[in-house]
């Protein structure tokens, strides 16, 4: 059965611009679905090859993580009709903990976390569905069960992503106040400024206090205006 319900672009869009699209969200698919597999291959067979995770997925995840910076621009041109500000919250927070964090800190520090895997598999799952459905939408024919797990998986998914997110600044937190010199400037300097990444860590950190409650009941609200109106349509077939 396939779903009517487009995803949300524009009302006209460029041969150009839907090819892009088709190309873009079908590469984040197989990227997300190659991260999924070097997750899976760790930790099932416990075959880490002499390397930590971190090491394992570090070039893909940098990659594929980043390449999610390219969705705002998206709606901010209108290539889609996402809203620009909700997707750039949506966006800033993974992308923190990949340059911001996993980066910035040593490999001891956030990378060797236990909110890294915790992570990697809510991003991974997600992204395959989510890049999954944009992709059926683009090439029209979205499958009723794609729909159902692009508007239901996040219930569980995306608590468990802010979860090792969290997890994963906590980590890079405290490695930061026992290395305060790391990212900071204090005064005096030629900057004249000061700037404390510990501090920064923390303050990103409340920021999920607002953040989250809002984008999770905002999928919420998606949920209840795709999958309720597909049952509306099913109901009145009947």
């Amino acid at each position: 059965m396939a779903d009517k319900t487009k995803a949300k672009q524009p009302h006209s869009i460029s041969s150009l611009g839907k090819i892009y699209l088709i190309i873009y969200n079908l590469s984040l698919v197989i990227g997300w679905s190659y991260i999924l597999c070097l997750l899976t291959r760790c930790y099932l067979t416990n075959d880490f090859q002499g390397q930590s995770l971190w090491d394992t997925v570090k070039l893909s995840l940098i990659i594929f993580q980043n390449a999610a910076v390219l969705e705002i621009l998206h709606a901010i041109v209108g290539l889609v009709r996402s809203n620009p500000v909700i997707t750039t919250f949506q966006v800033f927070s993974r992308v923190m903990v990949v340059c911001g964090v996993l980066i910035a800190t040593p490999p001891t520090a956030a990378a060797a976390s236990v909110g890294l895997p915790i992570a990697l598999f809510a991003w991974s799952v997600t992204e395959i569905i989510r890049y999954g459905y944009y992709f059926a939408n683009l090439v029209g024919f979205v499958p009723h069960f794609l729909v159902w797990l692009r508007y239901t998986t996040f219930i569980a998914l995306y608590p468990i992503g802010v979860t090792g997110e969290l997890l994963c600044f906590n980590a890079a937190r405290q490695f930061a106040q026992k290395h305060p010199d790391v990212w900071s400037y204090s005064l005096p300097n030629t900057w004249n400024m000061t700037f404390s990444y510990h501090y920064l860590l923390l303050f990103v950190m409340f920021l999920y206090l607002p953040l989250f409650p809002q984008m999770y009941l905002h999928m919420f609200g998606q949920r209840k205006k795709i999958l309720g109106t597909s049952a509306s349509k099913a109901q009145k077939v009947h």
